[in-house]
């Protein structure tokens, strides 16, 4: 199986690939659009500021490669934040494959923004969260997420109640940082790389 983590102008690249190296899967690291394409399973993961991400894609023409893979492909904070349409962060359009907005966190008192820490996810309902339990402990690290939508597959709350993950077709997204959640976020892993 050939596995594929889309390279471009965002973090935690390093992360993501011990996280694969932990259950022993085989990928590349890589911006080139046919070896994107002829992988059976594509990872899109994120660390940053929207914008700045969004112009590295649509200077490779990435933002119109990931919107058009038909084999099944996992975005991961900025990641999925990208894969929304539009994101206040600076205000970016993204790539629409989600039919939400991203929204900053209102300022709340009590709450610290970005949200840093470990939160609980709940409504597990996709593939990806076979095995795992209801309030199962993932990390996060934003200041901005994607409202409840009709892909809302995960929930979770801080502040207000939003999307722990999303999916649509053969599209996947995560909010949290699935490689450094621990045993939850390894598991999210194997599910997505034994998806068919």
């Amino acid at each position: 199986m050939k596995t594929v983590i889309i390279k471009y102008n965002a973090g935690n690249v390093q992360s993501v690939m011990y996280a694969l190296d932990r259950i022993g899967a085989q990928y590349e690291w890589t911006d080139d659009p046919d070896t994107i394409r002829s992988a059976d399973k594509v990872i899109f993961p994120g660390v940053g500021e929207a914008s700045t991400a969004m112009a590295y894609l649509r200077e490779r023409e990435l933002d119109k490669l990931i919107p058009s893979l038909r084999q099944p492909v996992l975005g991961t904070c900025v990641g999925m934040q990208l894969m929304c349409r539009y994101s206040e962060e600076n205000d970016t359009t993204c790539m629409g494959i989600f039919d939400v907005d991203v929204l900053r966190f209102p300022a709340t008192k009590g709450f610290k923004v970005p949200q840093t820490g470990w939160n609980d996810i709940y409504d597990l309902t996709n593939p990806l969260c076979q095995s795992l339990h209801e309030h199962d402990y993932v990390y996060y690290n934003h200041g901005y997420y994607a409202p409840l939508c009709k892909q809302t597959v995960a929930k979770t709350n801080y502040i207000l109640e939003y999307s722990a993950m999303l999916q649509k077709d053969n599209f996947f997204a995560a909010q949290f940082h699935s490689e450094i959640s621990g045993n939850v976020g390894q598991r999210i892993f194997e599910n997505f790389l034994q998806l068919s």
